[in-house]
């Protein structure tokens, strides 16, 4: 191995090139009516983070990059040709809607008007206008445009608690409203759907019954159910051709109603709040997306529910490749549970811990809190063999030497320890103003390299724990993972700038940058045989990459 290149700087810029981003294991179910069933019937579409998703029904995917922070809401036109998204920002500062074509893929305008958050998109049923929602904090609260020409018209309001039916005037450019009257009943509005013939809508509430209104008279006509209201709200709403209405509820509910009686003729039980119900085509299959990020699908005729898709729905700690002949599985850690991703759940054993410490990183041998935990693992047993108490603060990050017999530890408080795994005492210390994050062997194990809040990648020698070089690792905010190739030719790092980077150990130089997570990545793997690498971020979102040099 040839010793790294004292004199190379931190990130060539004019050669790096972009990762391939492959596919994405992930859904945002916290958002309403994030889930869409595309008009061709062969794909869905969600947001995760900053990116649309559109997946083929055959597990195909494509993704619309364009957003500068998470997406908010997404809408899809009737005929399929056009998809809009909105997206969150900070207080004051303009929030994007992106239009997009559908078939290209391509980013067609982006407009910007509200401030803070878009709320909700909407599209015309001839697809010619797209009507968008501002945030709590926005003061263009309904804005227009017209899709084709992309002109904005707008007009600001106010309103809590209230139901309003806003009707285009085309030739003066406005938009009116008028107050619908619902009595003394007073409920607080969580979802909403139009008949088709536009005369009348329904309105679920957190009162957990459902309204329904005239669309001419703005008369509110009936409501229910009377009793056995959902207790934890009405989430979502589906009109069926049939006039029947499918019900979704913050109780993971799906209910289908039939007549004025709003009483539930059939009722599955789905994993976490309901957030979105759509159609597909006229309503044979209709799929459910719930804030526990699950996305079922349901045949109408049984109405029995199949989960298709499952998510982390929190932030994902760690990931690792198990020692199995097979390169398509691999675990993740969450903040409550460990998740084989796509495997069973028997393949993996849970260690026991004493619930005083938190276990931050994820290994079949250790267990990492503010002491280092060592345990013997045989067929049926785990027997704990010592426990390592040098550490002062928690311990980020385990590495184990190929032979077994050494492993590096890595910490918050400063220090990365190399340990004797036959004495259980320490070999050295690695000493450095940072909370180091991560830590992992050159493949000829007399090498080391570290990175941490202070944004450096350290290249160190185990014999005596000397630094070799240093180079910034990123502009801003702390590595968090780091992961080398099985030759050490190359090694990836990620963290809070969301970016997953490919550097020449040799040289200190990046190759390849990959955009995609919006949030900030907690661990990256390289695939046994580097072909791909995986990276895991704090909003749940799991990204495959293309392994660039790859032979």
């Amino acid at each position: 191995m040839a010793a790294p290149r004292q004199d190379a700087e931190p990130e060539a810029q004019e050669l790096e090139l972009e990762l391939e981003l492959q596919a994405v294991i992930g859904f945002n179910g916290h958002i309403h009516a994030g889930l869409t069933c595309h008009p061709d019937r062969e794909h869905l579409i969600y947001p995760l983070g900053c990116t649309v998703i559109t997946e083929n029904l055959n597990n195909s995917q494509s993704f619309l990059h364009g957003h500068t922070n998470n997406v908010s809401c997404v809408a899809v036109s009737p005929s399929g040709r056009y998809i809009a998204s909105g997206q969150v920002t900070f207080m004051g500062f303009k929030a994007d809607i992106i239009l997009w074509d559908y078939e290209k893929k391509e980013l067609l305008a982006r407009l910007s008007l509200h401030k803070g958050k878009v709320e909700k998109l909407a599209f015309s049923p001839n697809d010619l206008y797209l009507v968008s929602l501002g945030g709590q904090d926005d003061g263009n609260k309904i804005c227009g445009s017209n899709v084709l020409a992309c002109q904005s018209i707008h007009i600001s309001y106010w309103f809590y608690g209230t139901i309003r039916v806003w009707e285009l005037d085309l030739p003066n450019r406005k938009i009116r409203s008028t107050e619908c009257q619902t009595g003394q009943l007073k409920r607080v509005i969580t979802c909403i759907i139009m008949a088709d013939d536009d005369s009348y809508f329904y309105v679920g509430t957190t009162s957990g019954d459902i309204l329904k209104l005239n669309t001419k008279s703005k008369l509110m006509s009936d409501y229910g159910p009377m009793k056995d209201k959902f207790s934890q709200g009405v989430t979502a709403l589906l009109l069926l051709k049939t006039g029947e209405l499918l019900v979704g509820t913050g109780g993971g509910i799906i209910a289908l109603f039939k007549g004025s009686n709003y009483r539930s003729i059939r009722k599955i039980q789905v994993q976490g709040g309901v957030t979105s119900l759509t159609l597909r085509g006229q309503g044979h299959q209709f799929f459910a997306g719930t804030e526990e990020s699950q996305i079922y699908r349901i045949n109408f005729a049984e109405f029995k529910e199949k989960c298709i898709a499952t998510c982390h729905n929190e932030a994902i700690n760690d990931i690792i490749f198990p020692l199995l002949p097979t390169l398509a599985l691999y675990h993740t850690l969450g903040e409550n549970a460990m998740n084989p991703k796509p495997g069973d759940p028997s393949l993996i054993h849970i260690l026991a811990c004493n619930a005083s410490f938190n276990v931050s990183c994820l290994t079949m041998l250790f267990t990492g809190g503010f002491q280092v935990r060592v345990w013997e693992i045989g067929q049926n047993t785990r027997k704990l063999g010592g426990v390592l108490k040098e550490h002062i603060s928690a311990v980020s990050c385990i590495k184990i030497k190929k032979n077994n017999l050494e492993c590096i530890t890595a910490s918050l408080d400063g220090t990365c320890i190399i340990w004797d795994l036959v004495r259980l005492i320490r070999n050295q210390m690695i000493l450095a103003n940072t909370l180091f994050q991560c830590v992992c062997y050159h493949p000829e194990e007399f090498q080391i390299i570290t990175s941490g809040t202070d944004r450096n990648i350290g290249w160190w020698e185990v014999f005596d724990g000397s630094v070799i070089r240093e180079l910034e690792g990123s502009v801003k905010g702390s590595i968090n993972g780091m992961d080398i190739t099985s030759d050490g030719t190359h090694f990836v790092t990620g963290g809070d700038d969301h970016l997953v980077k490919v550097w020449d150990y040799d040289t200190g130089e990046v190759t390849h940058v990959g955009v995609g997570h919006s949030g900030s990545i907690r661990r990256l793997k390289i695939c046994p045989g580097n072909k791909y690498i995986v990276s895991v971020s704090a909003d749940g979102a799991i990204l495959r990459w293309k392994y660039p040099h790859s032979h």
